[in-house]
């Protein structure tokens, strides 16, 4: 075995213009009042690397143009569809009218795994809040269910960017096993 040289993986990966174009998969992500920029930047790539349908930024999320979030997005800010809403309800109701099932990324009651999801569950808008009080009740109300992550340790949460990449990309394999 060996790892790939930079060619080759350039070989295998998509351009900006082929990305603008490719079919996504059917998961949004919501990011409400997250703070760092660095953690923006962090889930664009995720989101680029995870092809979903857009990433949605809400109420003092920073968003680009901002070199902060460009320096983690490594020009993802390119790749993935995104758009701003002042109020993240408002968010909620336009991706919920498209057909979306919004899902909080909470520890809350009656939440489910996040390696539950299935058919039925998609297309989905994941939702995640601020680095340190999570998603704000108000919005937390609006949400169809809640996905948790298990937490094995003495912390009972994780930094928002490695949240939102486990969650994601479980969902994305959970819709490419319901295709």
């Amino acid at each position: 075995m060996r790892k790939l040289l930079h060619g080759e993986i350039l070989e295998q990966r998509l351009t900006t213009e082929q990305a603008k174009s490719v079919t996504r998969h059917p998961v949004s992500v919501l990011l409400t009042n997250v703070r760092s920029l660095y953690n923006v930047g962090s889930i664009f790539r995720t989101c680029d690397s995870a092809r979903v349908s857009e990433l949605i930024l809400c109420g003092f999320t920073p968003h680009p143009p901002r070199k902060e979030i460009e320096k983690t997005a490594l020009a993802a800010v390119d790749t993935v569809p995104w758009r701003y809403f002042k109020h993240a309800h408002e968010a909620i109701e336009t991706i919920r009218a498209e057909g979306n099932t919004i899902f909080a990324v909470e520890i809350a009651e009656n939440s489910r795994t996040y390696t539950s999801l299935n058919a039925a569950d998609f297309p989905c808008c994941l939702v995640l809040g601020n680095e340190l009080t999570g998603i704000d009740d108000d919005v937390m109300s609006r949400c169809d269910s809640a996905l948790e992550i298990p937490m094995f340790g003495v912390k009972h949460s994780l930094n928002v960017a490695v949240a939102a990449g486990i969650v994601i990309f479980e969902s994305v394999n959970a819709f490419r096993r319901s295709v």
